[in-house]
């Protein structure tokens, strides 16, 4: 699989260790930035990982803050992501599951990297199910049309 992955200073460190998980389990990664620890604005960096996911270049995306919840957000409004914060694995796998997920955000100041490791193998390895679920995404889908 093709991962973007972008961080804030908060969440560089985590983002340097899931580089290197996503590389040992054979991913291609696309590293956005930032880095370093030195204080930087995340809104634009998290906004290039979902452009490479809504035009094809990555088939999914990773953004990490120290929360992940302003990373999240700025990855959302570009048209086409579904990012979801998810700092346990229920909500890792009901994001695929159910949302259809396509970015996956967390927080470096919250996650510890064994439980980083779990949420994204869950989140990799889960399948999105459709059925009543796919009328709810191509509903959200209908919204962000409109704008």
């Amino acid at each position: 699989m093709r991962i973007a992955i972008g961080s804030d200073h908060a969440g560089y460190r985590l983002k340097s260790h899931l580089i290197a998980t996503l590389e040992k389990l054979g991913h291609e990664v696309d590293d956005h930035g930032t880095h370093s620890e030195e204080a930087v604005d995340y809104p634009e960096i998290c906004a290039g990982v979902g452009l490479a996911v809504a035009e094809g270049k990555a088939d999914r995306g990773i953004v990490l803050g120290g929360s992940g919840q302003g990373e999240q957000l700025a990855a959302n409004k570009v048209r086409g992501v579904r990012a979801a914060l998810c700092n346990d694995l229920y909500t890792a796998r009901l994001s695929r599951e159910h949302n259809d997920a396509n970015v996956l955000s967390m927080g470096g100041r919250i996650v510890g990297t064994g439980l980083a490791d779990e949420i994204l193998a869950l989140w990799l390895a889960t399948d999105f199910e459709g059925g009543r679920h796919a009328a709810r995404v191509d509903q959200i889908t209908a919204i962000e049309a409109r704008q």
